[in-house]
């Protein structure tokens, strides 16, 4: 059997855990990052970075910029009854797949010394005030912490009873690859009965298609391409982007059961990152921005930790919560809110017209689901 310690074990290899892991790492601590399944792979993903995450990625010598993106600065919205709206995003963001990115995050750790095992967690244990992590490989694995960041579900979230994972969720999402003519600098949100659809170009031209579904709606189809055609192609615009773009992957991407909403961001000492700790709709375009956000505050806190200047773990969770709840709870809100409107049609055409009758609204609502570029001020 296999034992390992390290100051910080980091449970998930996605944008959250990687910047984390990065972060962390170079402050001087000894940080182990676990992750299931090796680099690169597709993630199901809207592929929209904010730029207020930009300065941050840069201060860890992470420039996504290296990564050759796609530059988005206006976004367009659009309804199933055909009326549409355009507006500037304040910060813009940037189009790169998860398939480059992540990888990119990882290959940059490991290039600094940064220790990754590829297996899967399948208890935490948290006593005397360190951590045992078994796995499915038979590692023992030990740290003084833990930092969550393993997606949107796990069996760590069974083993935990969360709340969120007791009730069923009526989304799912599928996410594709294509090849065809879009705008590079838009990115647009195309609404239809049961969801709405995001595309947006990410790098070498490929256009990335995702949508979220209403289950209830999605079933009444045999299959992704009876849905598409019966349901997505009643938005107009959504049916003149998907007839003329070809399929890269052999299939669609697809997740189902997705939770959407804060859970809790500290359990049993575990300090939760990303969507292990919240997922905002997918509409708000900002759910990259955010993983990314949070694996600031988290290891700014614990560097200070570690370092002395917070004297308990107490405090260490209760800052960490209040921070994390002071730069997402509202964000939070805005996207739940949001979403109920847009899956009622009538109730998207009258969201819509107002936002013409008052452009300002629409890029209120941007602010209110996006932050200022990210302090590295760590």
């Amino acid at each position: 059997m296999m034992q390992d310690q390290s100051d910080i074990i980091i449970v998930g290899g996605g944008l959250a855990g990687l910047s984390a892991a990065l972060h962390l790492q170079q402050a001087g601590l000894d940080v182990l990052l676990v992750e299931k399944q090796p680099y690169p792979n597709h993630k199901v993903c809207g592929e929209y970075v904010s730029n207020e995450v930009l300065p941050y990625l840069q201060w860890l010598d992470a420039d996504p910029e290296r990564l050759q993106p796609n530059h988005i600065r206006r976004l367009q919205f659009t309804t199933v009854s055909g009326k549409s709206m355009t507006t500037i995003l304040p910060l813009g963001g940037l189009g790169v797949s998860r398939f480059k990115l992540d990888n990119f995050l990882y290959e940059q750790f490991r290039a600094k010394g940064g220790r990754v095992l590829f297996d899967t967690v399948t208890d935490i244990i948290f006593e005397n005030d360190s951590f045992q992590l078994n796995t499915g490989a038979s590692s023992t694995l030990s740290a003084r912490q833990v930092i969550g960041a393993y997606g949107k579900r796990s069996a760590i979230d069974i083993r935990y009873n969360r709340p969120f994972i007791q009730q069923r969720s009526p989304w799912l999402a599928l996410k594709g690859h294509y090849s065809g003519n879009f705008d590079d600098g838009l990115v647009a949100l195309h609404n239809f009965n049961g969801g709405y659809c995001g595309v947006s170009n990410v790098e070498d031209k490929k256009i990335n298609i995702c949508y979220l579904a209403d289950y209830a709606t999605f079933s009444k189809y045999k299959n992704p391409v009876a849905y598409q055609e019966n349901v997505l192609y009643q938005n107009k615009h959504l049916k003149g982007i998907l007839e003329s773009s070809t399929l890269l992957f052999d299939a669609p991407l697809t997740i189902s059961q997705i939770a959407f909403g804060a859970k809790e961001t500290v359990i049993n000492h575990m300090l939760m990152i990303g969507d292990t700790a919240g997922l905002i709709h997918p509409l708000c375009g900002n759910g990259m921005g955010m993983a990314i956000h949070s694996a600031q505050i988290v290891a700014s806190l614990l560097i200070r930790y570690f370092n002395g200047g917070l004297k308990s773990r107490a405090i260490l969770e209760n800052n960490y919560t209040l921070l994390w709840n002071k730069a997402f709870k509202q964000r939070l809100m805005m996207g739940s809110s949001l979403s109920a409107i847009l899956r009622k049609e009538q109730l998207a055409d009258l969201l819509l017209c107002g936002m013409l009758r008052i452009p300002s609204i629409l890029p209120m609502i941007i602010r209110k689901t996006h932050g200022k570029p990210l302090s590295v001020n760590t």
